[in-house]
């Protein structure tokens, strides 16, 4: 797809990975891109290439400047400057010529290589599945552009490098990667071009700390970068959604007799998930919301409360279950055993707490439909809105937003609150658009919470006080089951369950690891790093307690214990290490440990807690280790590690959805009590040096967290804590 020369500086290089390994390359006129604005920033915008065969993610302009097509949602997590990153080192190109964009919904082109045929964000894949495909992208690249440069100056390609944004000759002549990219759309593209060496990088990698500003900083830290709460269109309508008070329950009758007089509202719609107000502004729709008398049909609804359903999964636990992992001989361990522990652990539900509450805007116009919104599975919310406007897949077009924070909220399976929205314009037949603006309220009560989960532990040691024996039993529901994804359950039960636990790494010769799906009708999600985060909590403290039963230290226990298993040994020996374990510590304050793999990637934490005499205890400091593979941009891996911990502290320390009789207890922050600004504590990462392939980190700073406090309040009370949260003080 090579255009005249006349383009000049507005040409652009277009370099387009196939599967990683074979590329198209061609000019393209940046008219081709979408003028919706993702941003303030007038380099961040939202593309919609020109059909093209292949998936493009390099763009070289001619007045120097490289856009990487971004196929991942930055939910804050940071991919917006570490997969530029990843296309800079390859490429040899500086960082302040680097841009980025959001690409259009298209899983045929940037469906994530971790998932098959769907595009979408999770599982901290981002990096770790854009890591070969961008290297590649970025490598074929800097070749196309060497070898334009050694047909302009006749002298072999072999004998020109690129670097800071230039190639280069021994020579001394020199020409920028933008004076060369018309030429070298030119080049045959290369199927296999050569990567660097790791030991060669320049920008990325542990020692380019400081290197890689963030590309979002600007624009976050001014106000100025979009968010779907931020969007505004041309005749906006505003709307909101009465949702059922009990999870299962639905619309029987609705009076809007006093909405439609509310100054503004112009509509009231009964839809499949509840009732919605549309008004010209937002604060018209929530005083017609208010307004309405609804009847509830809510024969079908869940009206369990908290305590009975912690019943309910005790009495899951001590039914049959499916056996996900067995090892030697767990009853003759225990028959033959000199000590037994027995432990059990009791986990409530949580919401995701997003800093922006689920939003959506969606128009539908002339047989297409565009949407706004920070989308973290594109292809799901594309194909639920066809489905449900009848317009077909390919004029549905989706423009990707900043979203105020996920962990796993915006990834449902039905499209929640972007189904709604479908269903509001679908309903009102207009060409207006529709803002669907959920409150902080709605989002509190309105599900899609990680689930309750119950554990039971059994372990068995010794007459030298060596663990022969290892049991675990675990319950919640199934969030995959009943889904779209249903079919990722590999066995009789959904991984969720066990993740973590059913991986254990510590060398037990007799283990068995049993878990079944709990049947309760409050809608469940993933929810950072997902059913780690209990399996985390539970075997950990469960180990401690064993630790202390067999009088050894914490630590040394899992060194000894760790002997298959190298990897996690050298980051809880560097945790142990940073932390200065084992040294004096002032009155009332103590250590503990946790270590912990999720999504490939290592980490062990040391928490420094100290208890007042009231009971009250205050997180000093959290060490924090892990090995991640080559950190791309070592400033973001910190930064989510740190992010990472405070959320896991605070479910562990204050965070808990309750019911009563079905209904959620909990509406906004003051019911609901994240971890504050004065709470959190000092924390200190060291990353692991390496040369493999990067792995997850939005994720696995979180299971940790919670464990190391706990296991540090053990220490101090002599009572290992089993339910969750533990709340603002302990009893000694």
């Amino acid at each position: 797809m090579t255009r005249s020369p006349t383009l000049s500086r507005r040409a652009l290089l277009r370099v387009t990975a196939i599967a990683g390994t074979g590329f198209m390359i061609g000019c393209e006129d940046p008219s081709v891109v979408d003028d919706n604005t993702n941003s303030a920033s007038d380099t961040n915008t939202n593309i919609d290439t020109a059909p093209l065969t292949f998936n493009h993610f390099i763009n070289i302009s001619t007045d120097d400047t490289v856009t990487v097509v971004v196929k991942h949602l930055d939910k804050g997590q940071g991919v917006t400057t570490g997969l530029p990153a990843i296309v800079a080192e390859e490429l040899g190109a500086r960082w302040d010529q680097m841009r980025w964009q959001y690409s259009p919904a298209d899983s045929t082109r940037y469906n994530n290589l971790f998932w098959g045929p769907v595009q979408g964000t999770g599982g901290s894949s981002s990096i770790a599945n854009s890591w070969k495909q961008l290297r590649t992208a970025g490598a074929a690249a800097r070749e196309m552009i060497i070898n334009a440069a050694a047909k302009e100056w006749g002298v072999p390609a072999t004998e020109i490098t690129v670097s800071n944004g230039k190639a280069q000759h021994s020579s001394g002549k020199t020409a920028s990667i933008g004076e060369l990219a018309i030429a070298a759309s030119q080049i045959t593209p290369p199927t296999e071009p050569k990567l660097k060496l790791a030991r060669d990088f320049k920008l990325i990698g542990v020692n380019a700390s400081g290197k890689l500003p963030r590309m979002d900083s600007k624009e976050k830290s001014t106000g100025t970068a979009q968010y779907t709460i931020d969007v505004k269109r041309p005749n906006m309508l505003s709307a909101v959604m009465a949702h059922p008070p009990l999870f299962g329950a639905t619309v029987k009758h609705v009076d809007d007799t006093k909405a439609l007089q509310i100054e503004g509202v112009e509509h009231v719609l009964t839809t499949p998930r509840g009732v919605a107000v549309v008004a010209k502004h937002h604060w018209a729709a929530l005083k017609g919301r208010e307004a309405l008398t609804i009847e509830w049909d809510d024969s079908a609804a869940e009206k369990r409360s908290s305590d009975e359903l912690t019943a309910y999964l005790q009495k899951v636990v001590s039914e049959p279950m499916t056996a996900v992992r067995e090892e030697g001989d767990i009853k003759k361990a225990f028959n033959e055993s000199s000590k037994t522990i027995e432990m059990t652990f009791d986990f409530p539900y949580l919401a995701h707490a997003t800093m922006e509450p689920m939003n959506c805007v969606l128009q539908l116009k002339n047989g297409e439909c565009h949407i706004w919104t920070g989308s973290q599975v594109p292809t799901l919310d594309v194909g639920t809105v066809a489905a449900i406007t009848g317009i077909p897949p390919e004029n549905v077009h989706l423009h990707v937003q900043f979203a105020g924070g996920s962990f796993g909220r915006r990834a449902v399976p039905d499209s929640d609150y972007v189904a709604e929205t479908a269903m509001i314009a679908k309903a009102l037949g207009k060409t207006n658009p529709i803002k669907l603006q959920w409150t902080r309220e709605d989002d509190m009560l309105g599900g899609r919470y990680r689930p309750m989960a119950h554990h039971q532990f059994q372990a068995s040691l010794d007459n030298k006080g060596n663990l022969t024996g290892w049991h675990q039993r675990a319950t919640a529901q199934s969030i995959l089951r009943g889904t779209p994804f249903e079919a990722m359950i590999s066995g009789a039960v959904d991984d969720s369950l066990t993740e973590g636990g059913k991986q254990l790494p510590y060398s037990v010769p007799n283990i068995t690891v049993e878990a079944a799906e709990a049947e309760i009708g409050v809608p469940v999600l993933w929810w950072r790093s997902v059913g780690h985060t209990f399996n985390a909590y539970s075997t950990e403290v469960f180990l401690d307690e064993i630790a202390h039963a067999s009088q050894q230290d914490p630590v040394e226990l899992r060194k000894k214990l760790l002997t298959k298993h190298p990897k996690h040994k050298k980051v809880l020996e560097l945790a142990a290490d940073k932390s200065n374990w084992g040294s004096a510590l002032p009155s009332n304050t103590a250590r503990g440990i946790a270590l912990h793999e999720s999504f490939n990637t290592v980490v062990a934490q040391v928490a420094e807690v100290t208890l007042n005499g009231d009971g009250s205890y205050r997180v000093n400091k959290i060490t924090c280790a892990v090995d991640c593979g080559i950190a791309v941009t070592p400033d973001v891996v910190k930064a989510q590690l740190e992010g990472g911990i405070g959320y896991g502290l605070s479910a562990t320390m204050g965070e808990a959805i309750t019911l009563k009789e079905g209904r959620v207890e909990q509406n906004n922050f003051h019911t609901y009590q994240p971890l504050r600004i004065n709470q959190m504590p000092e924390i200190d990462v060291h990353i692991v040096e390496s040369n493999e392939a990067p792995t997850g980190v939005g994720e696995p700073g979180t299971p940790p967290a919670g464990p190391a406090v706990a296991n540090a309040l053990r220490a101090l009370t002599g009572k290992a804590i089993t339910q969750l949260p533990i709340g603002p003080s302990v009893t000694t």
